[in-house]
């Protein structure tokens, strides 16, 4: 097993962007090939969990959610459920601001914590489960929470211990959903 693999969810419908958020292009580069540099730079080898028939051709391996239509938790125990690494950098496709140096700072600060899980806090107050650092031994209550028909991300990690860390800079963690949204952080 490896140290450190990082992950990209990239599972869903881009229903409120209209279009696929992973194909939008950023300096020639679509904002999957960018976030997955970043994160590749950050933690080593990458996986796209997401439909093989759209990213098969994008360069890293695709896996498919195991529990399609479940939402982001569900992606994040296909990431856990390959055992790839010990500790997984799990970020979602549509944040643009982020960069390696960002994502191997909370890396490194999870790994040292040895907590069970690494959420950034963003200046808002809010956890940012989908750039966040998880240990393998999540998977059991990630797995048990969508058993119980539990999607939401922050309640299946109750009972683990998680560690909060406040980061100073929105871009960072910031998301595109909506064409509004891209325009604004292109703007």
């Amino acid at each position: 097993m490896l140290k450190t693999a990082g992950f990209i969810l990239a599972g869903g419908r881009s229903t409120r962007m209209g279009s696929d958020k992973a194909a939008l292009e950023i300096g020639g580069l679509t904002l999957l090939e960018q976030v997955a540099r970043h994160a590749a730079a950050a933690a080593g080898p990458v996986t796209i969990i997401g439909p093989a028939d759209r990213y098969g051709g994008a360069g890293w391996p695709v896996i498919a959610d195991r529990r399609s239509g479940r939402g982001p938790l569900a992606g994040i125990e296909t990431a856990l459920e390959l055992r790839a690494a010990e500790w997984n950098l799990i970020v979602a496709v549509d944040m643009p601001g982020l960069r390696a140096e960002f994502l191997a700072r909370i890396l490194g600060a999870a790994i040292e914590s040895q907590a069970d899980c690494l959420l950034p806090v963003s200046p808002s107050g809010y956890p940012e489960p989908l750039c966040a650092v998880y240990h393998s031994r999540c998977l059991a209550a990630v797995s048990a929470a969508l058993d119980r028909d539990q999607n939401k991300i922050t309640a299946a990690l109750e009972g683990l211990q998680v560690l909060h860390f406040p980061i100073h800079n929105q871009e960072s963690v910031t998301n595109v959903n909506t064409p509004e949204d891209w325009a604004r952080y292109r703007g």
